[in-house]
């Protein structure tokens, strides 16, 4: 198991529970990852949003991706450091590839409001029922 492997699941499964820290309080919300490649696990979100303070303040984090199956299916879990990138081009190609985000009021790559983030370095492991009670020794892929 390797990163090649980690992204190809997170590619197939590309909706991702993030977990943030709000003082000594976990809050998890579900995102829409953008992509992910040998550089890391793409997202973004708005500048006024609570979750960006969040990652500001505390840039922690912990990426749950989950693949439905028979059992309880497969999930894998990425825990790393929120990485903020103020890349002109890559926000152009965020706007090209969702051009919905013109439509709930960003104006464009250059907007204020949006904000690309990554997690580039960290350690992955993918869970089954077959590790449920033994996480820990559950192989390791360290990115």
């Amino acid at each position: 198991m390797d990163l090649s492997d980690c992204v190809k699941f997170a590619t197939e499964n590309p909706v991702t529970y993030i977990a943030t820290m709000d003082g000594d309080q976990p809050r998890v919300r579900a995102f829409a990852m953008w992509f992910a490649d040998e550089t890391g696990f793409y997202y973004h979100t708005g500048t006024p949003k609570s979750v960006w303070q969040q990652l500001k303040k505390n840039p922690k984090v912990e990426l749950c991706f989950y693949a439905p199956a028979e059992g309880a299916g497969m999930m894998m879990r990425v825990e790393g450091e929120v990485e903020f990138l103020d890349d002109p081009a890559l926000k152009e190609r965020l706007i090209q590839e969702r051009p919905w985000l013109l439509d709930i009021g960003i104006s464009g790559a250059d907007d204020s409001r949006l904000a690309v983030f990554r997690v580039a370095h960290g350690e992955a492991y993918f869970w089954t029922m077959d590790y449920n009670m033994r996480e820990n020794e559950a192989p390791r892929v360290r990115f």
